[in-house]
């Protein structure tokens, strides 16, 4: 399988992802012993379920360092010493220091919600294909509702892919006024690239919460946490029916890699070139939270 490769917006190189678990997540998809395992097992809550008691085992704080040093992960970043983790999930739904994720100051602007591999597309309707010709997005099922997707028809649609190595913390991408997250259950297959590249129904099929953001520059932002293999568990930090301020905490993952989907209705924002370029080549952008994903075009 070809490696998995990313623009890095910081050093404006192409880079290869060193995937957490590459060697199973290649049998799983790639040998029939392995796609057996993932529809008798893997899929299934019971497994991210046991995972999740796993990571939170006080044992599990053994792996820590090890992660750091394997994966490079910044420790300087961290609001709390590395010492002070108890178990791995601590560590992995760690919090930053405010001064690591400087947020975009522009009223015009929106930021990105999460650290991740990014994938940004102007018109959700003339998305032709997403990894392999033929997968179509299909957002009426993603909504679970034809009524529900219908605004966001010719909208524009952020893929923001978390991979275990990054911040799991995942935030607002502008000013507005939160509305209640509501679940839409469904599995929980994995939401890496070599997941995806062999089905990318994963996002409609995964168990996911759905939330608004009204905003008066961006219109009714829709967001989808979307939960993965070992990683049922999404929690909601932000306060409902408040006022926010553009990349206020929103929630977090637990332990595992995870997606943020982020919809806004048509001619509501106007996405950065590079993020645009990059997607067209089937390349994602990687970008930390708090930069620019795009404007209003309002502004424009």
């Amino acid at each position: 399988m070809e490696s998995i490769k990313y623009l890095n917006r910081s050093t404006g190189k192409v880079e290869v992802e060193h995937v957490y678990g590459e060697k199973w997540l290649k049998f799983t998809y790639n040998h029939f012993l392995g796609r057996f395992f993932l529809w008798f097992l893997a899929k299934r809550k019971v497994f991210s379920f046991w995972y999740g008691v796993s990571a939170n085992n006080p044992k599990s704080k053994q792996k820590i360092l090890p992660f750091i040093q394997k994966f490079k992960v910044d420790e300087s970043e961290f609001l709390q010493p590395t010492s002070s983790f108890s178990t791995f999930n601590e560590f992995f739904y760690r919090r930053l220091k405010p001064s690591a994720r400087p947020i975009a100051s522009s009223n015009a602007t929106v930021i990105f919600p999460a650290d991740g591999r990014h994938f940004g597309f102007q018109d959700v309707s003339n998305i032709k294909s997403i990894f392999v010709k033929g997968q179509r997005f299909d957002l009426s099922t993603l909504f679970g509702s034809k009524e529900r997707a219908l605004p966001y028809e010719n909208g524009s649609l952020i893929i923001s892919r978390l991979c275990p190595v990054d911040y799991h913390r995942f935030h607002f991408p502008c000013d507005g006024t939160f509305q209640t997250a509501d679940l839409i259950n469904g599995k929980l297959f994995s939401v890496n690239p070599i997941a995806l590249r062999k089905k990318i129904s994963i996002f409609w099929e995964n168990k996911r919460y759905l939330s608004y953001l009204e905003s008066e520059s961006f219109g009714t932002v829709a967001q989808f946490a979307i939960g993965a293999t070992c990683v049922g568990s999404v929690t909601y930090t932000g306060n409902k029916e408040t006022f926010v301020k553009k990349g206020d905490e929103l929630g977090f993952f637990s332990f595992g890699g995870s997606c943020i989907l982020t919809l806004f209705e048509k001619d509501k924002i106007l996405l950065n070139q590079d993020l645009i370029e990059t997607s067209k080549n089937e390349i994602e952008l990687y970008a930390k939270m708090g930069e620019q994903m795009g404007i209003s075009k309002n502004f424009v």
